[in-house]
C-alpha cells in the first residue's frame, strides 16, 4: 500500500490579509496601453500565492503533498483602468471558508502611476485608489479531483 505524502505544516501564524505590488507589464496591456481584463486573475493569484508563502508553506509544497486548491468561484469587478507602468498593490483578505472551501476578497489599488503617487483629482483614477475588487473560492481536491478536506491549520484561517 501506498504511503500517503505528509502534508506540509506553516512555521509562521496563519496570516489573514496580506499585499503584494506588482509593475504592470506591457504584454498585460491592450493596444490603448490598459491593462487587459484577464492581467487582473494572475495578479490575484500571485497575491494569494504570496499570502500564502508568508505561512511558510507554499503552493508547491500543498501539491507534492496531493492537496490542490482549485477556483470554484471568481467575480471581478473593474472600476478604473489600470495602465502600463502603473504600480499596483493587490490586497488580499480571507474573508471565510468550510472544512473544504477557502474564500478570498481582493482589492486592487493604484499605487504608482507616471513614477509618482496617483493624482487623486485625475478623473481616470479612483478618488479612494481601488481599480478593481474581486473575490475568489477555492476548493480543496486530491490529485483525481475529488474533494478532500482542508489541511487543519489553512481551515482555521
Amino acid at each position: 500500500m501506498a504511503r500517503e505524502p505528509t502534508r506540509p505544516e506553516p512555521t509562521s501564524p496563519v496570516p489573514t490579509d496580506g499585499a503584494v505590488r506588482l509593475r504592470v507589464r506591457y504584454a498585460e496591456c491592450d493596444p490603448f496601453g490598459v491593462a487587459h481584463h484577464s492581467s487582473y486573475v494572475p495578479w490575484l493569484e500571485e497575491a494569494r500565492t504570496e499570502l500564502l508563502r508568508d505561512t511558510g508553506v507554499t503552493y508547491a509544497q500543498l501539491e507534492k503533498a496531493g492537496v490542490f486548491l482549485v477556483i470554484t468561484k471568481l467575480e471581478l469587478k473593474y472600476r478604473r483602468p489600470v495602465r502600463y507602468d502603473d504600480v499596483v498593490e493587490v490586497r488580499t483578505r480571507v474573508v471565510g471558508g468550510s472544512r473544504i472551501k477557502i474564500r478570498h476578497e481582493y482589492e486592487v489599488w493604484l499605487f504608482e502611476r507616471l513614477g509618482a503617487a496617483p493624482d487623486f483629482s485625475d478623473p481616470a483614477v479612483p478618488t479612494d485608489g481601488v481599480c478593481a475588487v474581486a473575490s475568489t473560492e477555492l476548493a480543496c481536491v486530491d490529485a483525481a479531483g475529488r474533494p478532500q478536506a482542508l489541511p487543519g491549520w489553512l481551515a482555521q484561517a
